[in-house]
């Protein structure tokens, strides 16, 4: 009895104090009014709680003006800064067989490198670092360039396995970086046939996840010199579309968006091939997770030399580029000539404008196109370019 009528007691001088205190301070609290507020009023001079006050203005003040943390391979604020705190995931993703097309988890790539493999025919190393994609591929075998485009942007690679003389060359250069599919179950791959069309997808959440519960170094690297800026190049020739063949019937189209302010992706489509009457359509490329077009802000045609060492094995020089060869940005329906250089083994990819200064890449993704040093480029309409790939 004596703990309720103190708690009785205690409510009804709080009520009191409540009730009493805007009339004794000479003034009613408004609408929204804090408590501090009112003590402010009530206190002379108001310095302790002015105080108070300019603290906690200053301290919203420094957390609504703390800079974004900018993911170096995009130029862009990341979404969650914890993703760059890792290593890049970089995916090989099959262009071919077509059948299985459409391809899953490219528009969260960074990055897409995609260069020729032989027989007329292509594959992709998608870069993950700043978005994950919970479902990447049909992932296929890995090929002697990866060693240096992992190395350069201290990466994991994420393969189908690959050739005996390939995979030495990998694991050397990569060690365990050098991740295949036989070595690691699902949700890192799932699937177990990567000759099949459709037969082994990647996950790179998990496959970072795998690395750390492996004990591997999974720090955030240096990824310096990719330059950025809002503006394009004043200088741009106008480029609505760049094609990219590797032969006659593998054509890739990159259509710029004027709304979007990106490029889309186009492929082929074959009906009857391999007989007289083929049909060749182009149809937008999406991505099977999402059901939309690829769409990519900087499209970058890189000039490299090849060697082939089998029609289906080739190296390609990419550490060897210290002086610089032609490279070609395509960004807001624009075309901006330049050069490319591997400045040294660690370092991603330098691009220099033809004044020899950086090249503004879009904020945004990029896609990168390897092609030899004997292919061709054209404008072959108004506004339209068109490479097609040659050996030497």
């Amino acid at each position: 009895m004596l703990r309720k009528n103190k708690r009785l007691f205690t409510g009804f001088i709080l009520l009191f104090f409540l009730v009493i205190t805007p009339a004794a301070c000479g003034k009613d609290i408004e609408d929204g009014e804090t408590d501090v507020q009112v003590d402010t009023q009530s206190t002379p001079l108001g310095n302790t709680a002015e105080t108070d006050r300019s603290s906690s203005e200053e301290t919203d003040s420094e957390i609504v003006n703390t800079p974004p943390v900018i993911n170096p391979l995009t130029g862009l604020p990341a979404a969650d800064p914890e993703l760059l705190e890792r290593r890049p995931v970089m995916v090989k993703v099959s262009n071919y067989p077509r059948e299985g097309r459409p391809h899953a988890g490219l528009s969260s790539a960074d990055i897409v490198f995609d260069y020729f493999i032989g027989y007329g025919t292509n594959r992709f190393l998608a870069l993950y670092y700043g978005q994950d994609a919970y479902k990447i591929g049909p992932v296929r075998s890995g090929r002697r360039v990866d060693a240096q485009l992992v190395t350069m942007y201290s990466g994991v690679l994420a393969y189908g396995s690959a050739d005996e003389d390939t995979n030495a060359v990998l694991v050397t250069a990569l060690g365990e970086y050098a991740l295949s599919h036989l070595e690691a179950d699902c949700p890192v791959f799932c699937g177990v046939d990567t000759h099949s069309a459709t037969g082994v997808f990647a996950n790179s959440e998990a496959i970072s996840a795998y690395v750390g519960a492996m004990g591997w170094e999974n720090d955030m690297p240096d990824l310096p010199g990719i330059v950025f800026s809002d503006q394009p190049p004043a200088d741009m020739t106008p480029a609505d579309q760049v094609t990219v063949l590797f032969n006659y019937y593998n054509r890739g189209e990159w259509r710029y968006d004027p709304v979007s302010g990106k490029y889309l992706r186009w492929i082929e489509f074959i009906e009857n091939e391999g007989e007289e009457n083929v049909i060749m359509d182009m149809i937008p490329l999406t991505d099977r997770l999402t059901g939309k077009q690829l769409a990519f802000s900087n499209i970058i045609i890189l000039f490299a030399n090849y060697n082939e060492l089998a029609p289906s094995a080739h190296t390609i020089d990419i550490w060897d580029n210290k002086n610089g060869l032609p490279a070609y940005l395509f960004r807001d329906g624009g075309m901006a000539g330049g050069s490319w250089a591997a400045v040294n083994s660690s370092d991603p990819l330098q691009f220099t404008n033809a004044d020899g200064g950086p090249m503004m890449l879009k904020p945004g993704s990029t896609w990168i196109v390897i092609t030899g040093l004997s292919s061709s480029f054209n404008e072959v309409q108004p506004g339209q370019w068109e490479t097609f790939f040659f050996l030497p």
